[in-house]
């Protein structure tokens, strides 16, 4: 019998799955044949503020009841063509952030054995690192669009190193991440010292400031990162909903005015069409700060739109 909190393998990954899934999407127990698999990783223990957001996946996916299969602004209609499950959550220990971070990346290594790629609803941020650790396993180096009001390349908070916080410093440090194909859109907020965005920068990460952004389409910078990458290297998307201002996406840990529209969110997306998109997450919703249930909705879209950009997505 296998023990508690202990990797989950290929067929044993609906175990741990409640009542409703993404989309309405069939819950499986083995990903064989499966294109898509959604997950959840009901997890806050790495964040530094507002907890909560352990509650993001199960509301994420309640938010998501309504949206429909076809993209009536794109034309994308991503399950004519890709074969798509919601796998359940991850078991992780919510009395241990150390103990869910390998959990998280042992249970993404058995994933990482089938063709699915994996599309996560957060959770917090913290759990980006484990999941980029798997990636680099099977796919080496990635680039990476970090689309945050927060770069996350603290070295230490409160003397811990892997928290929501530290990510992408870890992430640089351990070789996971291409540095010059590292892109962090939509920072903004007050830091720590004068250097906490720009250290990064000496690295090679692109950052976009939000406030560079208030009066642009995101379309076309959507459009210079897909170009700047290419097509053929694989790329990571984690997408932090408090890179959104907090009138669209108020439920978050660590909320900062400013932010970017839902609008501006979905050019972006849709104009990374084309990358060769490995993997992606969806972090930091915490229903406990929005009763409307308004910031997963936004959420629950944003992996829609994500969905309809994934290499081999048919077009009506």
């Amino acid at each position: 019998m296998k023990k508690k909190n202990q990797p989950i393998s290929g067929n044993e990954l609906a175990r741990f799955s409640g009542p409703g899934s993404f989309m309405r999407l069939p819950y499986v127990n083995d990903l064989k044949g499966l294109d898509v698999a959604f997950l959840g990783i009901p997890m806050d223990i790495g964040t530094s503020w507002r907890s909560g957001t352990r509650f993001g996946p199960k509301e994420v996916r309640a938010q998501s009841a309504m949206i429909r299969p076809y993209h009536m602004g794109t034309g994308a209609a991503p399950f004519d063509s890709l074969q798509c499950a919601d796998i359940g959550d991850l078991a992780i220990n919510t009395f241990s952030l150390a103990d869910s971070l390998k959990i998280v990346e042992q249970s993404y290594n058995a994933i990482l054995n089938y063709d699915a790629m994996p599309m996560a609803i957060g959770g917090d941020h913290s759990i980006t690192l484990p999941i980029l650790r798997a990636m680099h396993r099977r796919f080496g180096p990635v680039a990476l669009i970090h689309v945050d009001a927060h770069a996350d390349v603290n070295d230490e908070m409160f003397g811990e190193r892997e928290t929501h916080g530290t990510v992408f410093r870890r992430a640089y440090e351990e070789g996971l991440i291409i540095p010059e194909k590292t892109y962090q859109i939509g920072l903004r907020g007050t830091g720590y010292t004068a250097e906490d965005f720009t250290e990064a920068q000496k690295w090679g990460f692109q950052q976009f400031p939000a406030q560079e952004l208030w009066h642009r389409s995101l379309a076309s910078l959507g459009g210079e990162v897909r170009r700047d990458i290419g097509a053929d290297v694989p790329v990571y998307v984690t997408y932090d909903i408090d890179s959104l201002d907090p009138a669209f996406a108020p439920g978050t840990g660590t909320p900062e005015i400013g932010g970017l529209t839902t609008s501006q969110a979905m050019e972006l997306i849709r104009a990374l069409k084309g990358l060769n998109i490995v993997g992606c997450d969806l972090v930091e919703v915490s229903p406990p700060y929005d009763t409307t249930g308004n910031t997963a909705l936004v959420g629950a879209n944003l992996m829609f739109e994500l969905l309809c950009v994934l290499p081999g997505v048919a077009y009506r």
